[in-house]
């Protein structure tokens, strides 16, 4: 009997393995497989600036020369004096590119709403985060932000106070609402792989004329508002507004707002919805919106209309407001304007990305929120 060498069995069994396809990375979408493909993503971790599509485009302004590498390693909050390795000291203390990381899991506890400068990358990837408390997180206008890998939850309103903030100066702010996330006059802001929930007013705001935003791969759930886009109806400036919301896992118990918008445009694609009580899209003032090739699975009861729209009929005559190759489940439907290539987004080159077909939303959405990431790097 001849006896097959071990290196040659070995090396059949690795060609083997790799012609295998690998089922979780299949299931990645688009922006996932840009870096969780790299076992040593700790090693590279501006490498996920480059991931971002949609309005945001590319974060590479968050990278290159000159960037401070940050660890908080203490959960503590002041919102005067942040000590250094808080989480207020690094998005507050320090000029210029800053990106954060965290020594271990914590929770943080905020005093007052966190104040985040421009090019600030927040990155939770590898530790369990947790931030609640006054506020919670505001960017101010400020540009080129990134929010990644926090759970944000039970955010409380706080009446008019002074923070730290931005290039190390003392900010009166107004009352605040108690959202998890509210951007006001900001630009190029990218939030991606959070778990947001329960907090006092809403999970995210985008307002006051911000935009260029993209919100993916965020799981939102427990929640009555859920996502504003434009501040108010008076607001015009927010006709300029433009977001990407893509990858998004939506529920369960979430009443309304996924997202409601206001004046601007939103493209809402492959996101999972997994049911509302009100609606699940809606608006007013005329705003443009694609959804496309998202997954709605109604309540088992009450409302199965996806869409709400405020205004008198001359008003949503003007409105675009499509749906394109939608998967509606359990009676769900979307009332009136429907049609190939409404409402396009009209991305430039670094912000396009192809919309995967509805039936996918599900697998594509799987690892929305934040990631659990092993201690052999795989995430």
């Amino acid at each position: 009997m001849t006896t097959i060498p071990w290196c040659f069995t070995l090396t059949l069994f690795m060609v083997i393995l790799l012609a295998i396809p690998n089922a979780s990375l299949a299931k990645m979408n688009v922006i996932d497989r840009c870096w969780r493909e790299n076992p040593d993503w700790r090693s590279n971790r501006q490498q996920l600036a480059k991931c971002s599509v949609g309005f945001a485009g590319k974060m590479t302004n968050n990278t290159g020369k000159g960037v401070v590498r940050y660890m908080v390693t203490d959960s503590s909050d002041d919102p005067l004096n942040p000590k250094p390795g808080t989480l207020r000291h690094g998005v507050t203390m320090i000029k210029g590119k800053v990106w954060i990381t965290f020594k271990r899991n914590m929770h943080v506890t905020l005093q007052r709403p966190l104040l985040i400068s421009s090019f600030t990358a927040i990155d939770g990837r590898g530790v369990d985060v947790h931030i609640t408390g006054a506020g919670c997180l505001l960017v101010y206008q400020a540009t080129d932000v990134i929010i990644h890998g926090l759970r944000i939850h039970h955010c409380k309103s706080q009446p008019p106070s002074s923070v730290m903030g931005p290039d190390s100066k003392v900010i009166p702010l107004g009352q605040m609402d108690g959202d998890a996330i509210r951007l006001v006059t900001a630009r190029k802001v990218w939030i991606d792989h959070n778990t947001l929930y329960e907090c006092q007013d809403g999970l995210l705001d985008v307002t006051r004329g911000s935009t260029e935003v993209t919100i993916s791969n965020n799981w939102f759930r427990n929640q009555d508002k859920v996502m504003l886009l434009g501040h108010d109806d008076g607001h015009l400036r927010d006709r300029n507004m433009k977001a990407t919301v893509i990858f998004n896992h939506f529920g369960p118990n979430c009443n309304q707002r996924m997202p409601r918008i206001r004046h601007g445009y939103a493209h809402v694609a492959n996101n999972l919805y997994q049911g509302w009580e009100q609606y699940a899209i809606g608006g007013s003032m005329s705003p443009s919106i694609k959804s496309e090739c998202n997954l709605f699975i109604a309540p088992k009861s009450g409302n199965k209309e996806v869409t709400w729209r405020q205004g008198n009929k001359a008003d949503k005559a003007s409105w675009k407001f499509y749906s394109v190759g939608d998967i509606f489940e359990n009676g769900a439907s979307f009332s009136k304007q429907t049609g190939l290539g409404g409402a396009k987004p009209y991305y430039n080159q670094e912000q396009s990305f192809k919309v995967a077909e509805a039936r996918s939303v599900k697998e594509l959405t799987s690892s929305s929120g934040v990631l659990q990431c092993s201690r052999t790097l795989r995430c």
